[in-house]
């Protein structure tokens, strides 16, 4: 069975020829889609309107943050906000989502009375799912009643 030699000069050749004819092809791919771009801009269509009244396609976001810190601030999703401001943003996300939760988180050394009147910011927006977040104290044996 005779085989072939191997010789230094054999060197394994690459060709480059179908390669080039695909990166052409892109190229005008391209070219052309860009034109058709511009052309469909320059038409002249009545695009159709439909009501600003139209339900959101997705399904309502997480519950929103509201949180109460110490010195009477007031933060949803972690900007600052009044109370007019926080009643203007729940109602405009509850007018798309009417099952909106919130959840409101106040500083344990904060005025009661200022988480009371986020409380009725969230009521008057329409919000039906509150919350409010606390931490359970741990009881130890001793002190545990039931």
């Amino acid at each position: 069975m005779p085989l072939k030699p191997q010789f230094a000069d054999d060197s394994p050749t690459l060709n480059l020829t179908p390669m080039i004819d695909v990166l052409m092809l892109l190229i005008i791919f391209f070219m052309v889609g860009t034109r058709f771009i511009e052309s469909e801009k320059a038409m002249q269509l009545q695009i159709p309107r439909v009501s600003d009244t139209a339900k959101a396609l997705t399904n309502a976001p997480a519950k929103k943050v509201v949180n109460v810190f110490r010195d009477g601030s007031v933060t949803l999703d972690g900007k600052p906000v009044s109370l007019g401001q926080l009643t203007n943003r729940l109602a405009s996300t509850r007018s798309q989502y009417k099952s909106l939760g919130v959840v409101v988180r106040g500083d344990a050394d904060a005025n009661f009375q200022r988480v009371a009147s986020v409380l009725n910011a969230c009521k008057q927006a329409g919000v039906s799912d509150l919350g409010i977040s606390v931490h359970l104290a741990r009881s130890d044996s001793k002190n545990a009643t039931r």
